[in-house]
């Protein structure tokens, strides 16, 4: 298999994205929620130390001016459509510049950011334009008009480090580019096959939110698997009107057919059927066993995708054509096959989203057709393979597909991030996936 994936994979070209999701202004207030208390840890930890380093530009006054509390009362994030986002943030601090008073100071910090992708392929919050601006807001003395204000705090500006904060402004966000990069981290599906997101541009800035465009690349065995080139080229469709969810995800149709087609190369649903038959039943609609198998042994169905499987999305309804060829044997460990039946299955698909992984399972049975393949027992009519196998391929095909998909599909996610109030929509061609992000408590 590894030998055939490499061979397979110069054949394979990127850059058509089958997912990607938008960012609202909704959850950009919700990220600047979160990030309020980060940054103000962020800011104590450089503003509390003695003679506060980080602020103060210069040797310390001799007054010993001295920070003794950061409070940060304002933290906003807004679009600035076709750039990038705006982020300002007003910072009280407490400050004593004589050891009988504390003045109180308002730093407020403006700065624009931008996301570029790395060379690597990671995305990278970048400070495009910062400005930071002190005034005095109000003192612990008696208010006296006639007193001269503390020099220092005429200066305040002059006094103030902008280097030091504007150099490291981004990561005043509770999304530095750590948390970028883990969107791009490699996701297990089963023991043996992975999923990654790679963003193919820089994301959209649009005043409906961020859109980002994704490609689902697989790997088999640590190899990287080439996918069938979506025939049309998918966009993430923009949201009809303002929406109240965080974030929207949007999954191709082809989504589906490449996770499925990944999982086929894993070997992940070839199947060993047990089933209820044996040589000496068979051989009472198949007389030509009698002679095969003298002895009566368990009948044992094998069963492999001899194509790959149609993913078909349709308003209110996801559907999976599956093509298999079942080997009918006697005997195991040492299977020895009598028929081949060529299986045509349709099934529905139900989705939901659990924390950040997509479960997907088969429902109904649509329908399904069978056909003789192969046989060394002679003909063998329609009737009695289907009243012989009928039941136990509808019952165990999508059982054991079940079980291989049981664990979910990881979505597209940062890791400090779950997924809340998610509603799962299908339309033609393509499902949306609104939802609410919530921070997980480990990470507060």
């Amino acid at each position: 298999l590894s030998i055939l994936l490499s061979l397979l994979v110069p054949a394979h070209t990127a850059g058509s994205p089958d997912c990607g999701g938008i960012l609202t202004p909704a959850g950009l207030s919700y990220l600047a929620e979160v990030s309020k208390s980060h940054a103000e840890t962020v800011l104590r930890q450089d503003l509390l130390a003695p003679t506060a380093p980080g602020l103060f530009l210069g040797s310390p006054k001799p007054s010993g001016n001295q920070i003794n509390s950061v409070q940060v009362s304002e933290l906003t994030l807004s679009l600035i459509p076709h750039a990038g986002l705006r982020l300002s943030i007003d910072v009280d601090l407490g400050v004593t510049p004589a050891p009988s008073s504390t003045q109180a100071l308002r730093l407020s910090i403006l700065a624009d950011l931008h996301v570029e992708m790395s060379p690597e392929g990671n995305l990278e919050l970048v400070t495009s334009s910062c400005k930071t601006t002190a005034e005095e807001t109000q003192s612990t003395e008696e208010m006296d008009r006639s007193a001269p204000r503390c020099s220092w705090f005429s200066d305040a500006d002059k006094e103030i480090n902008v280097n030091k904060i504007c150099l490291e402004v981004s990561k005043l966000l509770l999304l530095p580019n750590e948390q970028l990069m883990s969107l791009t981290a490699p996701f297990p599906i089963t023991p043996s096959c992975q999923l990654q997101y790679l963003p193919l541009a820089a994301p959209v800035f649009s005043e409906q939110g961020i859109t980002v465009s994704l490609q689902t690349t697989f790997q088999v065995a640590g190899m990287p698997i080439p996918l069938p080139v979506s025939p049309v080229p998918f966009s993430v469709p923009e949201l009809a009107s303002s929406s109240p969810s965080h974030l929207t995800l949007a999954f191709s149709e082809h989504f589906y057919a490449r996770l499925l087609f990944a999982l086929e190369m894993s070997g992940a649903f070839n199947m060993t059927i047990p089933s209820p038959l044996t040589t000496a039943t068979v051989a009472r609609k198949i007389p030509q066993m009698g002679s095969l198998f003298p002895e009566d042994l368990p009948v044992v169905l094998q069963a492999v995708f001899r194509s790959s499987s149609r993913v078909v999305l349709e308003e209110g309804k996801a559907a999976m054509k599956l093509f298999l060829t079942v080997h009918v044997g006697a005997g195991l460990p040492a299977f020895q096959s009598f028929l081949s039946v060529n299986v045509d299955m349709a099934a529905g698909l139900l989705l939901s989203v659990a924390d950040t992984r997509m479960m997907i399972s088969t429902a109904a049975i649509e329908d399904t057709e069978l056909s003789l393949a192969a046989s060394d027992v002679g003909p063998v009519p329609a009737a009695a393979l289907e009243e012989l196998l009928l039941p136990t391929i509808r019952a165990e095909v999508p059982a054991q597909m079940n079980v291989v998909l049981s664990e979910g599909v990881p979505l597209p996610h940062i890791s400090s991030f779950t997924y809340t109030g998610v509603n799962v929509i299908i339309h033609e061609d393509y499902v949306l996936v609104p939802c609410d992000l919530e921070l997980r408590a480990s990470s507060g």
